[in-house]
């Protein structure tokens, strides 16, 4: 992996080539794979503990698309800077978004604000992903839709930036926490939870935060004169509307493990993972009681 501190183009086409390799973990031979028009999915986080690696490789292992938005902080470089981790199963999840790429998904790029340093290339195809800052999306139905990652409504993160990454630190150490619980659950079988989601749920600051930035960016969009937006950032999969814009969040793959999709005839849907695994799992084991 190029340093996240020097990273040139030809860095990327190197990453680019990275789809004719073998991943650690193969794909599942799944035999019916669901398939959607588009999928969304942002703050992947790869490179700290707290990614859900194995949660979201399931997903792409069961889910093809046409379009996938990559809707930011898919690496994050602000922990990187800090201290290298990149286990093997990070590699397993760009060679699937590379693979795809290459079977002909049509994949956009927007990088957040953790893994800006990837925003110097927007207007760039590399390995066919296509790095863009914000994209308009036409839905099937007809509605456009502005795809942005949305920290350019955090005022925080433009103004305060020391403030940020403070925050930024006290939310690592509360998902190592969150990553203790995740084990407590493996352990006795317990199927997964987010501490870190709870209480952020809990907080009033927290709730007030999240609520005034879904009106911020519904009203950006409404300005621009599109039906739509979709953003992540928050960690907080939603779908509502305000003031007459359809307000859409694809959520995270760190805490809730959603995803935003579009069906075929324009419905949106917002997927949580971890409950579709359990209930496969449930599926299994009763048809193994049955048999």
């Amino acid at each position: 992996m190029a340093s996240v501190t020097k990273l040139r183009s030809r860095d990327l086409a190197a990453l680019s080539e990275f789809a004719v390799s073998r991943p650690s973990t193969p794909e599942k031979a799944v035999t019916e794979r669901r398939k959607y028009r588009t999928v969304w999915i942002s703050d992947v986080h790869l490179g700290t503990r707290g990614c859900n690696a194995a949660m979201l490789i399931d997903f792409l292992d069961h889910v093809d698309s046409d379009t996938m938005y990559l809707v930011g902080d898919i690496i994050d470089g602000w922990q990187m800077k800090k201290k290298f981790y990149w286990p093997s199963t990070h590699n397993d999840i760009l060679w699937r978004v590379l693979k795809r790429a290459k079977r002909g998904t049509r994949m956009v790029y927007i990088p957040g604000n953790h893994d800006e340093i990837f925003r110097q290339f927007t207007g760039l195809n590399f390995g066919g992903v296509e790095i863009r800052r914000q994209a308009i999306h036409e839905t099937a139905d007809g509605r456009r839709l502005l795809v942005l990652h949305g920290d350019e409504f955090d005022a925080i993160t433009l103004s305060h930036r020391w403030l940020a990454h403070l925050g930024d630190a006290a939310y690592t150490a509360m998902m190592a926490l969150n990553r203790w619980v995740a084990g407590f659950q493996r352990v006795f079988g317990l199927p997964y939870w987010s501490l870190s989601k709870y209480a952020k749920a809990k907080v009033k600051n927290a709730v007030e935060f999240i609520g005034r930035f879904e009106e911020i960016v519904a009203r950006e969009a409404g300005a621009r004169g599109v039906d739509g937006v979709v953003a992540g950032h928050i960690h907080t999969a939603e779908m509502r509307e305000i003031d007459g814009v359809a307000y859409y969040n694809d959520g995270d793959w760190v805490e809730g493990c959603t995803a935003l999709v579009e069906h075929y005839d324009g419905t949106m849907e917002i997927l949580h993972w971890a409950d579709e695994m359990a209930a496969r799992s449930a599926s299994g084991v009763a048809a193994l009681a049955a048999a």
